[in-house]
């Protein structure tokens, strides 16, 4: 990981809104920091956050892990000639957007498939992570993937829930999961959708810090429907502020 390299990682249980989120945060990632280099990585196999992000992807990171391992099989047998030739596959499947770059991981191995291919390339995004400033990995419900197939670090982990009992319930497991799985730096919570965001009073919930409270955002429902990007959002939708807040609390931004 390139030593002021920040990946944000957002984890949670489905359907509170994590993808929304992980685009939110790119568009804000490119708002302020225009400069950087910023890689949006979709570890979901639905690949939700390319829609909205707006990007077609040309090929996952699966499909090129499958035309690594055909190499591997015939002339490429040396390690470095592996992780030469997948990360320069990589770089040729990135979708370059105004901003940032994309990079979709594709459908998950079978339960319990730890072949030496995924090895190499996880090195492979590791040597990528030191091409960027920021780094946000949308990931499928759950965070063992995260650890497994795309970083075995992260800076900062946010956990995604909305505001029912059940869903905050969740957040103490996935702390004490994430405690076992993910090394991370900082840690937060974002409470999404929430109904009666003043009933959310405790600055900790499930031992991870509150770091944004949205309400339910209309303006970005309709956005979903009509399958627009988060792009095409107005600078003060509730979602796009609560981003902000998010990445301010948790020391990926300054004042904005």
């Amino acid at each position: 990981m390139g030593v002021n390299t920040k990946i944000i990682a957002l984890t949670g249980k489905g359907g509170v809104g994590k993808t929304s989120l992980s685009a939110c945060i790119v568009r804000v990632l490119t708002d302020i920091y225009p400069d950087s280099k910023i890689l949006a990585i979709d570890a979901d196999p639905a690949v939700g956050l390319s829609v909205a992000l707006g990007v077609k992807p040309k090929l996952t990171l699966d499909e090129i892990r499958k035309k690594v391992a055909e190499d591997v099989t015939g002339k490429l047998r040396d390690t470095q000639d592996i992780l030469a030739e997948a990360k320069f596959q990589l770089y040729e499947t990135m979708v370059e957007k105004e901003g940032f770059a994309f990079l979709a991981i594709g459908r998950p191995e079978a339960a319990g498939c730890y072949c030496a291919i995924n090895t190499y390339l996880r090195k492979v995004i590791e040597i990528l992570v030191d091409d960027f400033d920021y780094v946000v990995i949308d990931g499928e419900a759950g965070i063992e993937q995260i650890n497994r197939r795309v970083l075995e670090k992260v800076t900062h982990l946010v956990c995604v829930s909305d505001q029912s009992r059940k869903g905050l319930q969740i957040i103490e497991t996935i702390r004490n999961v994430a405690d076992e799985l993910v090394m991370y730096d900082k840690i937060g919570l974002i409470v999404n959708r929430a109904p009666l965001p003043e009933k959310i009073t405790e600055k900790e919930i499930g031992s991870v810090p509150v770091v944004a409270v949205i309400r339910p955002d209309d303006v970005m429902t309709e956005n979903d429907i009509e399958g627009k990007s988060v792009f095409e959002l107005p600078a003060d939708s509730l979602i796009l502020e609560g981003a902000r807040t998010a990445l301010k609390n948790m020391g990926v931004i300054d004042e904005y």
